[in-house]
């Protein structure tokens, strides 16, 4: 079975945290764990979820939450609250309800004082660290038998009639997501007719059926090109010059929104180098699956502008596709000649300084899913052998969600954010007398879940102040977000008019301070707060927006 666990990692020389790894949440596959009867339980919530699969798409969380009321011993003691047709909602009907209620969360918080949720459902997270891991050669290594069916089994489950996959579990079928979760299920050992109920043959003939892989929006291409079953001629250009730009040209790596940002600074690394993984037989035969003519016969360069129509949410105009053509024919051509290819080489290095600093200041956690086996792999691919890929490896671990609808990739944790609206949910129902065990350990888990740092020599990596922020996750992942800022300097001055004795010591003035002053420091000219960093980017910095799925991508809002 699978089993939650709290706060690993002080055994392993590869991990290393700021608070003691408070907030860690990973699964671990347990052979002896579980009664029959729970292994049954476990297995009905996982058929039940498949059965029903196009009717309710979110998973209940059922594996972690059966778990945690057994551990707990957990039993309801107060009845059920029914409500008829016409019949008054009284006041001690409402009291009945919530003390229930509060009864069952509380069973659920973890021994960190956090409540565990799932934070995912975008269908291009799994795929792309599948390749990663099968590019490095680790794919064996990282991930177990129990891993990869249950990766297979979440594609299963969101699967769409037409066989195709969405964006995200509710969304319709489009190439990008399709041609990723086809690869993955390849890879992972499906032949290519295999996987449940004819995924593999039901997802390649929607792939076909819609023009093959060459319509896949970029992010996509990007990946198969790293894969080898795409040619980066078919890709349009991501310089890795971009990072000499001066701060005076407005499409400068500070003026970003910082997950584009660090989503392009490594694809720029990959770019810059043409780099392609090893050509395995599976790889040659996965190039010959997913187009609709021979592999060596397709004009990649007439493939840059190609998109699917389900894809192409964004749709490029004529003026960002001459700029991109203009890159691509005079720019790539110019750098790549001497002796304009040396810039070419510090350029790329310049990219790999970057993906080091980001990684190092967030534990190797990175700053989210689309970007950790993007930056895990350009560690690989810069030294195989060396200790940043070493120490990406554990941190794998702390994206992985399992659900009787499989395994995900969350897109990160959501323990402060989901915490401190429990917290303030619990204190409205003013009866902290009952709960104070309750409060006690979620408040010392907010406390312990501040940053303390700035970071060093931030500006010269385009990042802002963080020291008194809170994150949307944990302290190590180390970015930080106004409103879970707020949420969390709020929880701890309601804490901070409590008893001392229900609650706990309140948090130190001067770390409310740094909480106030980062948030203060993120107010925009129009009164506003951003999210993550200071806004002032121009709005039309979105016209050159590459990505064809997403819209308002560019600079932060």
């Amino acid at each position: 079975m699978w089993k939650i666990k709290y706060g690993t990692g002080a055994e392993d020389p590869y991990l290393y945290s700021t608070n003691n790894f408070v907030g860690r949440q990973i699964f671990e596959f347990d052979p002896d764990a579980g009664t029959p009867e729970e292994r049954a339980e476990v297995e009905e919530a996982r058929q039940n979820f498949y059965r029903n699969r196009y009717k309710v798409k979110p998973c209940g969380d059922h594996i972690w939450r059966l778990q945690m009321l057994r551990e707990s011993n957990f039993k309801q003691t107060i009845p059920k609250v029914m409500i008829e047709d016409g019949e008054e909602a009284t006041y001690e009907i409402a009291d009945a309800a919530f003390r229930r209620s509060i009864n069952f969360w509380s069973a659920l918080q973890s021994p960190h004082g956090h409540w565990p949720a799932e934070n995912a459902g975008v269908m291009f997270y799994i795929p792309p660290l599948v390749f990663c891991m099968y590019i490095s050669g680790h794919l064996n290594i990282v991930f177990n038998e129990h891993h990869k069916r249950e990766m297979l089994w979440y594609m299963y489950c969101h699967q769409n009639e037409d066989g195709g996959w969405g964006l995200h579990i509710e969304g319709p079928s489009m190439m990008m997501c399709t041609v990723l979760n086809y690869l993955a299920m390849r890879i992972l050992g499906e032949g290519p007719d295999g996987g449940l109920d004819n995924a593999c043959a039901r997802a390649r003939k929607w792939i076909l059926d819609h023009g093959g892989a060459i319509g896949s929006g970029s992010w996509g291409k990007t990946w198969m090109a790293i894969l080898g079953v795409y040619e980066w001629d078919g890709c349009n250009p991501m310089p890795p010059e971009f990072w000499f730009y001066p701060s005076a040209v407005p499409l400068h790596p500070s003026k970003m929104f910082c997950y584009c940002r660090l989503t392009f600074m490594p694809m720029s690394y990959f770019y810059g180098r043409k780099f392609v993984g090893p050509i395995t037989p599976l790889i040659s035969q996965l190039r010959e699956e997913i187009y609709n003519q021979s592999y060596d016969e397709i004009q990649w360069s007439r493939m840059r502008h190609v998109c699917c129509e389900f894809d192409n949410y964004y749709p490029h105009g004529r003026v960002q596709r001459l700029l991109w053509d203009g890159v691509y024919y005079v720019g790539e051509t110019l750098i790549n000649t001497w002796p304009f290819n040396k810039i070419r080489k510090r350029a790329v290095q310049k990219a790999m300084d970057h993906i080091h600093y980001e990684d190092e200041h967030s534990r190797y956690i990175t700053i989210g899913c689309v970007e950790k086996p993007l930056m895990m792999l350009a560690c690989w691919a810069d030294d195989p052998n060396g200790e940043y890929f070493k120490k990406h490896i554990p941190r794998v671990a702390d994206y992985l969600w399992v659900a009787e609808d499989g395994i995900t990739m969350q897109s990160f944790g959501s323990q402060s954010w989901d915490c401190s609206l429990a917290i303030q949910a619990l204190l409205a129902g003013n009866i902290n007398d009952e709960i104070a065990p309750v409060l006690k350990k979620a408040h010392e888990f907010i406390k312990h879940s501040q940053v303390r740092e700035d970071l060093p020599d931030h500006l010269d990596h385009f990042r802002h102040i963080s020291k008194g922020a809170w994150t949307f996750s944990d302290r190590d992942h180390g970015w930080q977000v106004s409103d879970c800022t707020a949420e969390g300097l709020k929880c701890c001055l309601l804490f901070a008019n409590q008893s001392v004795e229900l609650v706990g010591e309140p948090m130190e003035a001067e770390c409310m301070y740094d909480a106030v002053n980062v948030i203060m420091s993120l107010q925009s000219k129009n009164g506003g707060v951003s999210g993550w960093e200071p806004t002032g980017a121009p709005k039309w910095l979105e016209w050159l927006n590459p990505v064809e799925f997403l819209e308002d991508l560019v600079i932060e809002y």
